[in-house]
């Protein structure tokens, strides 16, 4: 199980710092283009979300790996299941269905490291 957990881990971290990366750099027009409600938030905002995965990402792995405050990696874990039922919620209010299934994945696999990592296979 525990290697399991890695795994989700290390693909949930790929996710979010492609994600994280993509939000913070680009320009907001461009990144309206690919998701419709960028258009409708601040670019603050938008960095801001952009940080926030960056940050859950490398919280999703490096306390566990090095083995110094690991119990940040569930708390990570969570912040970031957290952001993914705001975004599922958005997705819901703006009435856009194709969002949800990924979105909710995430949540589901993000919720999975936490309860793993707080649980048997934690800290």
């Amino acid at each position: 199980m525990n290697v399991f957990l890695w795994i989700v881990q290390v693909l949930l971290a790929a996710i979010f710092v492609m994600s994280g990366l993509e939000k913070f750099t680009q320009p907001k027009n461009k990144l309206a283009g690919k998701y419709a409600w960028a258009k409708d938030v601040s670019l603050a905002t938008l960095r801001f979300i952009g940080v926030t995965e960056l940050l859950g990402a490398i919280g999703l792995i490096v306390p566990a790996a090095i083995g110094i405050a690991p119990v940040l990696t569930p708390i990570a874990g969570t912040g970031l299941a957290i952001l993914m039922l705001l975004a599922v919620a958005m997705h819901i209010r703006r009435k856009e269905p194709s969002g949800v299934p990924v979105t909710a994945s995430l949540l589901v696999l993000a919720a999975f490291v936490s309860w793993g990592r707080f649980g048997p296979y934690g800290w």
